[in-house]
């Protein structure tokens, strides 16, 4: 699998789709509607079989940063619909485990153990390591929070889920394991940045070409897990 380039430029690529405001349809929804319907990666996505146009942002940054491997066990959290799951799978092979939840179900992809879980349900985290049954090669989670509008509560609605993913990552990564979660524009706070480099090796934030343009998305990728006894606290 390569990253493609993936623009939407040309004759074709300037005849946008505009679509009108339905009586039951907010203008919210009728905006997010056209860009669905005018995003090259979400037109390129449907040619390719991937689930969701997010799959090239990890396509393109397991080429950037050699992530996923054969024989991989991989914990993708916030899975639904599946676009990392399936990227994931590819990479790991069929000896490798790709475990994913989410609250909403998906339809099954080969080689994937899907469950619908909330991963904020405190016996979440350790229905999940039985179902690991050991340790992960890599955790990642592209979940998100439904967005107020405010834009501090929903940065620290953010924040809350990227620290319940590290806290957990940390409990069930193998040494050298990697961890990448979306924490949007502002970066991880930094007690969370704390504990990341205490953990390990090395940690960078990262916006993969294939996040929509002006979107404040963006994602941290921590990489050589030292081992959970890093993590504790000084």
């Amino acid at each position: 699998m390569t990253a493609k380039k993936i623009t939407g430029g040309g004759r074709e690529g300037s005849l946008k789709v505009r679509v009108k405001t339905a009586k039951k349809r907010t203008i919210s929804s009728t905006l997010w509607l056209q860009r669905q319907l005018n995003d090259p990666y979400v037109l390129q996505a449907k040619k390719d079989g991937w689930r969701s146009r997010a799959a090239y942002k990890l396509i393109e940054m397991d080429e950037r940063y050699h992530l996923l491997k054969p024989n991989q066990k991989i914990v993708d959290l916030g899975a639904a619909p599946g676009g990392w799951s399936q990227v994931a799978i590819k990479k790991v092979g069929g000896k490798g485990r790709v475990i994913g939840i989410d609250l909403l179900d998906i339809d099954p992809i080969p080689g994937v153990e899907f469950t619908v879980m909330d991963f904020l349900d405190d016996d979440a985290p350790d229905r999940l390591k039985a179902t690991l049954g050991g340790l992960a090669d890599g955790v990642l989670s592209d979940m998100a929070a439904n967005t107020t509008g405010h834009k501090k509560t929903d940065h620290l609605r953010i924040v809350a889920l990227a620290e319940l993913a590290i806290h957990f990552a940390t409990e069930v990564l193998a040494p050298g394991g990697f961890f990448m979660a979306k924490v949007f524009q502002g970066g991880t706070e930094n007690e969370l940045l704390d504990i990341l480099k205490r953990g390990f090796k090395t940690v960078r934030h990262v916006k993969p070409e294939a996040s929509r343009a002006g979107s404040a998305e963006l994602y941290v990728l921590a990489t050589g897990f030292k081992g959970r006894a890093a993590t504790a606290e000084e």
